[in-house]
């Protein structure tokens, strides 16, 4: 077996199990250049050339540490914290500890063997950023909308209200024509970015995130696939004559994701001919109101990649025979 390298990361150091023929070596080091230079001394020190290092998707996090390992030769994965934590149950491990979880993330390499990470385009990682930033500045706005529109006593408050809204949307203006100028300087994003718009119900914005949060949606394997990536597949809770619990979405996957679609799936659902006869058809079965919403999204995300995954823009006749849902 190859030598296998588990990593638990936090902001300011990461633990690591090193499993080599049977035994195991435990290190902690900062989460820093001076750090990542330490653990490459730590693992020629053990006699390492390469390992499959295996860490979780957390957030930024450890994004530099894996681009480091990659760097240096070794495999990396980066997996979903809901995989760890499942693998984790499966073996009824009770400790909850950094080394405690670093040996679990090796074990599960180990034996699961996970698929390989490599490091993303600039370009991407440069629209994740900028379009992550916007999200968070129209969140700080509609916060001080709500606080607006609450009721102020005071006359200074409510004025500093007024001019951190302008100043936001300010923000929020050349931020936008930023992502528009990256997209043009890139014509494979300004390209995806155009078939994405030609599906009813998904404006600047959503095609925007649609794109920053999955690298590369043409390189799932099926749509169902990139529905179980956004947490929007359907999770039955059945069990012999007498369970019959509600389906429900699994959302074990981006909820930035999922934030995205909801409102472009209400918009769908009126204006998408494919998808408001498809919320019909759940509608006259009696689905609840939420159950089609969360239909719609999914059916969205199908049509998302049906037009990245053909090239082609979105027309209702394609939308049929190209991804159907079960």
């Amino acid at each position: 077996m190859a030598d296998v390298l588990g990593v638990d990361i936090s902001k300011t150091e990461f633990d690591v199990a090193l499993l080599q023929a049977g035994r195991t070596q435990m290190g902690r080091f900062a989460n820093d250049v001076q750090g990542f230079a330490k653990l490459r001394r730590w693992l020629k020190k053990q006699g390492v050339d390469t390992v499959h290092a295996c860490l979780e998707a957390t957030g930024t996090y450890g994004e530099a540490l894996a681009e480091f390992l990659y760097a240096a030769g070794h495999q990396v994965s980066v997996v979903n914290p809901a995989q760890i934590k499942a693998y984790g149950q499966s073996q009824l491990t009770r400790n909850k500890t950094d080394q405690a979880d670093a040996r679990l993330i090796a074990a599960f390499c180990a034996s699961q063997h996970p698929a390989l990470w490599t490091p993303p385009p600039p370009e991407w990682k440069e629209l994740q950023a900028l379009v992550r930033h916007l999200d968070s500045l129209k969140t700080m706005r509609q916060q001080e909308r709500n606080r607006l529109s609450a009721g102020l006593s005071s006359a200074t408050v409510e004025k500093a209200l007024h001019e951190h809204l302008a100043f936001l949307d300010h923000q929020i203006a050349t931020l936008e024509q930023q992502i528009h100028d990256h997209l043009d300087q890139h014509p494979d994003l300004k390209r995806q970015h155009k078939l994405l718009k030609s599906i009813p119900g998904i404006g600047d914005v959503t095609a925007f995130t649609l794109l920053a949060e999955v690298r590369s949606i043409p390189a799932f394997d099926s749509a169902r696939q990139l529905a179980a990536f956004a947490g929007l597949s359907p999770r039955q809770h059945r069990s012999g004559a007498s369970v019959r619990g509600k389906t429900r979405l699994a959302k074990t996957g981006s909820a930035r994701l999922r934030k995205a679609l909801y409102l472009p799936a209400i918009v769908a659902k009126r204006h998408n001919p494919l998808i408001a006869a498809f919320c019909q058809r759940l509608a006259d079965r009696g689905k609840p109101p939420m159950v089609i919403i969360g239909a719609a999204m999914r059916k969205l995300l199908h049509l998302v990649y049906g037009v990245l995954k053909s090239g082609q823009p979105f027309d209702p006749d394609y939308g049929l025979k190209s991804a159907p849902l079960p």
